[in-house]
């Protein structure tokens, strides 16, 4: 999966037409753990282009990202230009022992090996440290209308997804880890952004269908144009709020517990 997205034209998307949820979804991070000043670090894994590392300099005076894609570390330091972007996998972070008060990561884990991840992690928290993993559909529905939703599934129709996804992770599968860690806590969440026509058209063509389609060989321009024309009637050259639901799981280093 990191192949399809490691080239510049996808790390680009990333960089520039992702919708805004990670600053939304860190402050409630900071208001579940209660936040009154800045943590001194934190680590996003699997960063993709620095979006969601961008967002965790709202609760942390130090942000790095880790992700194995370069295209999308290279586009990483001019979004987030204050946070520091090293190429790597969840498996092998490049941080050293005892670095960092919170870990992030969102949506990054499903291709990930979570044996070997969650040692690491393990690693390089500080002894309080907490892991923080979130993730969130893609944007397929209007708040007032199905009509996004039929498009939607009509896109994927023409434009599947890869036949491989990844692993399911959850709130439920994480409340099973034995890997040094305890899900303490997690909430679901439905948020809505106002996206113009011309916005959401540029989200859809960094999804992973697209990705996958460009990696078989369909021009950018028939993808875009088929979108473009076909989402007219949906849109009907209008704002709409989109919903994107989601999860956040907190996990807690067990060794850190009381008792």
């Amino acid at each position: 999966m990191a192949n399809l997205f490691d080239t510049p034209a996808m790390a680009a998307g990333y960089a520039s037409s992702r919708p805004e949820l990670h600053p939304r979804i860190i402050e409630r991070v900071r208001e579940h753990l209660g936040l009154a000043s800045l943590l001194d670090s934190a680590l996003d894994v699997g960063c993709g282009a620095g979006l969601s590392t961008r967002a965790l300099e709202m609760i942390a005076q130090h942000c790095v990202g880790v992700d194995p894609s370069a295209a999308m570390i290279k586009q990483a330091s001019s979004v987030a230009p204050e946070a520091a972007f090293l190429v790597g996998s969840a498996e092998a972070l490049p941080v050293p022992l005892g670095s960092i008060d919170i870990i992030t990561a969102a949506g990054s884990l499903n291709f990930a090996t979570m044996s070997l991840f969650y040692p690491e992690a393990l690693r390089v928290l500080r002894p309080a440290g907490i892991l923080v993993i979130y993730d969130f559909s893609e944007g397929s529905r209007f708040r007032n209308s199905a009509s996004l939703e039929r498009w939607y599934q009509e896109f994927l129709s023409r434009y599947p997804s890869p036949p491989d996804f990844g692993q399911q992770i959850s709130p439920e599968t994480l409340r099973s880890c034995d890997h040094g860690f305890r899900l303490s806590d997690h909430e679901y969440f439905d948020i809505g952004l106002i996206l113009t026509p011309d916005l959401y058209l540029d989200y859809v063509m960094t999804e992973t269908n697209v990705a996958q389609a460009l990696a078989d060989g369909v021009p950018t321009e028939q993808i875009r144009n088929w979108c473009a024309k076909t989402l007219e009637s949906v849109y009907q050259g209008e704002a709409h709020e989109v919903m994107f639901q989601g999860y956040i799981a907190y996990l807690d280093q067990i060794n850190s517990l009381p008792g």
